[in-house]
């Protein structure tokens, strides 16, 4: 069965009973149809005195294009924890339609571990990321009106971008104000997808509506021409951004398809943001139960570290307890393996790749002083070779190890880790942050990249340093740090996954987001507006005449394309000549496998060493 047909399968429970689950009154809820719902900002005024319960932490190695399914994992432990009687929650990040339509798909889990109603909370869900992508543009808009009618703030620097939530690589440089009309000034410009806007990221750092509202007119839109900067609150913006985010605040009510409660806010992408779901939605899931099972985006040194360092120190929150997710067909990945190999046993790259986790577990648990656990996220192609090689390996380090079976079994697959956690949780850690606040926006940067990253050295650009300078100078030096840089490895280059050399990490701009109350420090060539693979996810979405989605069992789509005989009619003469397929005709046609630019490569080698004797 598909995740769609699984998902179908189960009769969702109404969502004032989910809300009952956790001692919600019906007066506290409102209903976005049947199965979700926000929750009312007086929840947590009325919970705020009850302690909290315990909070455990999802990471995971490096991703890789096989994915490694944290939200598997975190959906599978909480319906764990609830298959053993505790009183389980979920705090999770929103979906991006980026990557929906993108190379990844949905992010609500699969097989029977999935939080519902999985179209739903894939696509517009109650229009969270809408109400960012209006505020942002209200901001944006207002900027060029003011310039528009006279620049009374004497704006001569734009550094306020325009967004959008999908992935579009035609817009990350454009130009605007080309319709000539007087007064509108031509200029470079850009969007960036709505996850990466600051609004982003403020409306999950807020605490609540007037702490969001402070934020939003600290935002800085640009410069005048004394290189001063100019806010939002100079716009006199703030109040109307909040009222198109009075909603959007509210945490957002779902459930499992086991019925355990879920609260998903917030979506901002751990390679360009701080990648964690809402201050809000995670101390409100720490009152309403035993323990919540929380996220970080993408690998440990992304995700974790930014979770750690920006928002349990913004929140004065922290993890009693890290699970770290691997599976078995990423440790080969990284360790060098094939992609179309990688189902295949090899105890070689599996070996190899075991140092991409040892280092994500030596971070968590030596730099920040946190208890950690190992999930292997299990598939069917894994050998139990593989498992207990991995198993032994971590053991021999005294590390717990559990094999989560949650895609196929539910939370009868993720009872083994449940039970360990709610061990490991009791037990004394030492956490600490990677960096002070006091140090220097440089030095909190190579703090980052050289103890959590690995690198030996940081190199700065000379915008980079400049911007630096300029920060520091306005006064915002004691704010953390936010590395924007590849999730692939721990360097900045997405293809260095194994980092067998030394390597530095290269930074090439810096960006102020007072706002957020933040640092951004742009490693590499990360963008900050992704674009579509080849074969988008987009097209393998689609709709029955029920207004139902499908997953496609069969191609359902036709492609159109021209042949080299579709010339001929334009030729007066034509001469054919016969040869060897395998020595005159090295095709691409298809991503991998047969007509692969591995199989063109291999063609041209033949030919070309065969041509040499």
């Amino acid at each position: 069965m598909t995740d769609i047909e699984i998902a179908k399968s189960v009769e969702l429970e109404k969502i004032d009973k989910i809300a009952k689950k956790i001692n919600i009154d019906e007066e506290y809820i409102e209903c976005y149809g049947k199965y979700k719902a926000k929750i009312s900002n007086e929840v947590y005024e009325k919970m705020k005195n009850k302690k909290n319960g315990k909070l455990i932490l999802v990471t995971a190695i490096n991703p890789t294009p096989l994915g490694e399914g944290k939200t598997t994992v975190s959906i599978a432990i909480a319906d764990g924890l609830s298959k053993i009687g505790k009183k389980s929650i979920l705090a999770l990040r929103e979906p991006s339609l980026g990557p929906v339509f993108g190379i990844k798909g949905g992010a609500t889990g699969g097989g029977h571990v999935q939080v519902a109603p999985m179209e739903d909370i894939n696509l517009h869900f109650t229009g969270d990321i809408h109400a960012i992508t209006s505020a942002n543009n209200l901001l944006a808009s207002m900027i060029d009106n003011h310039i528009y009618f006279g620049n009374e703030l004497d704006i001569q620097e734009v550094t306020w971008k325009r967004c959008v939530d999908l992935n579009d690589r035609q817009l990350r440089k454009i130009e605007t104000g080309l319709s000539g009309e007087k007064n509108i000034v031509p200029r470079e410009d850009g969007f960036d997808i709505s996850v990466a806007s600051e609004i982003m990221a403020i409306l999950c750092l807020s605490e609540n509506i007037e702490d969001l509202k402070q934020k939003l007119g600290s935002i800085i839109i640009g410069y005048n021409s004394k290189k001063e900067p100019i806010y939002a609150h100079d716009l006199k913006a703030e109040g109307a951004m909040t009222v198109l985010l009075k909603d959007a605040i509210k945490p957002n009510l779902v459930q499992t398809l086991e019925h355990t409660p879920a609260l998903i806010h917030g979506g901002p992408f751990a390679n360009i943001a701080h990648g964690c779901n809402s201050i809000i939605a995670t101390k409100l899931a720490m009152k309403l139960a035993d323990y919540t099972i929380t996220e970080a985006g993408f690998g440990a040194d992304l995700g974790a570290e930014k979770f750690l360092d920006i928002k349990c120190r913004k929140a004065q929150i922290k993890p009693d307890a890290v699970v770290i997710v691997a599976t078995i067909k990423a440790l080969k990945y990284h360790g060098g393996a094939e992609k179309d190999k990688i189902q295949e046993e090899n105890m070689e790259a599996l070996s190899k790749g075991m140092s991409n986790l040892y280092k994500h577990i030596e971070n968590l648990k030596e730099k920040f002083g946190l208890n950690v656990i190992v999930a292997l996220n299990k598939y069917n192609t894994d050998s139990l070779e593989e498992i207990e090689y991995v198993s032994k390996q971590l053991a021999n380090k005294n590390i717990d190890t559990s094999v989560v079976e949650g895609w196929a079994k539910g939370g009868e697959g993720a009872i083994d880790i449940a039970e360990k956690l709610v061990n490991l949780v009791e037990k004394e850690e030492n956490f600490k942050y990677i960096y002070d606040l006091q140090d220097s926006i440089k030095n909190k940067i190579e703090k980052i990249a050289t103890e959590v990253y690995g690198a030996i050295d940081v190199e700065f650009s000379e915008e980079a340093k400049k911007e630096i300078e300029r920060i520091e100078k306005m006064g915002f030096s004691k704010l953390p740090v936010c590395i924007a840089k590849t999730q692939y490895s721990f360097s900045d280059d997405s293809k260095n996954l194994e980092c067998k050399e030394p390597f530095k990490i290269t930074i090439r701009d810096v960006n102020l987001k007072a706002g957020a109350g933040f640092v951004v420090a742009i490693a590499g060539k990360i963008m900050t507006m992704p674009g579509l693979p080849r074969i988008p996810a987009a097209e393998n979405i689609d709709i029955d005449e029920n207004g139902k989605m499908i997953e496609p069992e069969e191609p359902n789509a036709y492609k159109f394309e021209y042949f080299i005989f579709d010339s001929f009619e334009f030729f007066n003469q034509i001469s054919i000549v016969r040869g060897k397929r395998e020595e005159d005709f090295a095709p691409v046609k298809n991503k991998e496998g047969v007509d692969s630019p591995k199989t063109a490569k291999e063609l041209y080698e033949k030919y070309w060493n065969k041509m040499k004797k």
